[in-house]
């Protein structure tokens, strides 16, 4: 299992900017590779992408834990084995730190080759920044999903307008995501701050 880390301040309040990562949805307008993203229901969500060398991927996600203004966490149920955790947290003048942590499995020779070129952390970094430059240059968030999940199981509803219900979950440094409780990987992560 391959692991990677990037982290970002975006200038915007840490409920403002988790409520925009509640919304799957609009993954699609800042980052590059998920075509789209259909929210199946509180904790499952469906993407479609297309990654480096025009490789189309779907699969589902669950979302395994979720704390407002905290974390998110998912694993994926199909599809190429992935998992991540989305940190937030405070920091001086209302802004915001968000730290993204993915890891994944490669498969066959296009994603092994692309894992050696090191394109999941370029796509990884790509995704911190244009969610800093998206949120920052709209002002709000597009809705927000409040609740929590705790081992998929979710309690809460939707904030906002009507539909904009989608959601988030967690992923552990050292732990297997298909374990119990969410976890990462026992790669070592690539970290790098994105100001």
């Amino acid at each position: 299992m391959q692991s990677v880390e990037k982290e970002v301040e975006v200038n915007a309040p840490i409920r403002e900017v988790y409520d925009q990562w509640t919304q799957f949805e609009d993954f699609p307008r800042f980052m590059p590779p998920v075509k789209s993203v259909t929210q199946i229901d509180d904790t499952h969500v469906h993407f479609n992408a297309r990654f480096w060398g025009g490789f189309d991927q779907e699969w589902d996600a669950e979302i395994t834990e979720q704390e407002p203004d905290k974390r998110i966490s998912w694993r994926s149920t199909t599809g190429t084995r992935n998992a991540g955790t989305v940190r937030f947290y405070p920091v001086e003048g209302n802004r915001t730190r968000v730290r993204l942590t993915m890891a994944y499995d490669p498969e066959g020779v296009v994603e092994n080759l692309g894992d050696k070129l090191g394109i999941l952390s370029t796509q990884v970094q790509q995704a911190v920044e244009g969610f800093k430059h998206f949120i920052e240059g709209r002002g709000d968030a597009t809705g927000a999903w409040r609740g929590q999940v705790h081992g998929s199981q979710a309690v809460g509803q939707a904030v906002g307008q009507a539909g904009d219900a989608t959601r988030g979950t967690g992923l552990v440094a050292g732990q297997d995501p298909w374990e119990q409780q969410p976890g990462s990987t026992n790669a070592p992560a690539v970290t790098q701050r994105i100001n």
